[in-house]
């Protein structure tokens, strides 16, 4: 009985640590965002707790001093193009190396993951020449022509994972029943790899949020930017870092990302699950 009840104190203390260690980097933006500059700088006051009152000067200055829902939108409209261009290139993909290729298709999808692992300092330099050749310079659609080219390749390989844990006889079992292959492959085998297909929705929105190379590179007017270079652009002007404005904006931009991650916590999961194991 006493052993029984350690072994719960050390789990439950355990997990309160780790949900403090979580949840510190939003109190510290939270109460930074609203935090006076003279708290805020003052090296004798606690950084945890307010020894002023709190103010929303900080706030007003990242709302209506810098284009920071501009910032949001175009975080958005980036988000959801490159998202849409890379689930209907990456589902298809992945399903033919996984089904249809034969042995060869998992050299090929390894091969296809492994350009993602080129670094972006390397690639924004050829890229920045074909972006001048389309004509698209200092235009939200470099980006969306961009970033599909390092969300692809993964999602491609993710998603082989999860179409391969899936038997062959469910497949196999829809085409004898008069399901043409992309029937099959429509009514039956996405419908069972949405864990999967929602991983990489989720994954390529955060790719896409927090991406700074490239958006450095390709936009220059303010109100162009995405989230990831406006906030650093906008709110550090020199030697000056406007502390509280910039975790109020990394703070408000981190809510939609928990929330979807919240929503969707256990398709991901379970998507993930699904991609290491094999039946």
């Amino acid at each position: 009985m006493l052993k029984k009840i350690f072994s719960k104190s050390g789990f439950y203390i355990a997990l309160t640590f780790f949900i403090l260690f979580s949840a510190a980097p939003f109190y510290v933006m939270l109460i930074t965002m609203f935090k006076r500059s003279r708290d805020l700088f003052n090296p004798d006051n606690n950084p945890f707790f307010f020894t002023d009152a709190p103010t929303i000067e900080h706030l007003s200055l990242l709302i209506y001093q810098t284009p920071y829902v501009k910032f949001l939108l175009n975080t958005l409209f980036v988000g959801i193009a490159v998202v849409i261009i890379t689930v209907a290139l990456a589902v298809p993909a992945a399903f033919s190396l996984a089904r249809m290729a034969g042995r060869w298709g998992e050299n090929l999808g390894i091969g296809i993951f492994l350009t993602y692992l080129i670094p972006p300092t390397l690639l924004f330099i050829p890229l920045s020449k074909v972006v001048s050749m389309l004509g698209l310079q200092n235009s939200l659609w470099s980006l969306i022509l961009v970033y599909p080219t390092f969300s692809v390749p993964f999602c491609t390989w993710l998603l082989m994972s999860f179409f391969k844990s899936i038997p062959k006889e469910i497949e196999e079992q829809a085409l004898i029943d008069g399901c043409s292959r992309l029937g099959a492959f429509i009514k039956v085998l996405l419908p069972l790899s949405m864990p999967g297909i929602i991983t990489i929705v989720v994954f390529t929105f955060t790719l896409v949020a927090h991406e700074y190379i490239y958006a450095l590179a390709f936009i220059q007017d303010s109100a162009k930017k995405t989230i990831g270079i406006g906030m650093t652009t906008e709110l550090i002007r020199g030697d000056v870092f406007y502390w509280g404005a910039l975790m109020g904006g990394a703070l408000i931009a981190s809510i939609p990302v928990a929330i979807l991650y919240t929503l969707f916590l256990d398709r991901i999961i379970s998507g993930l699950a699904m991609g290491t194991t094999k039946r």
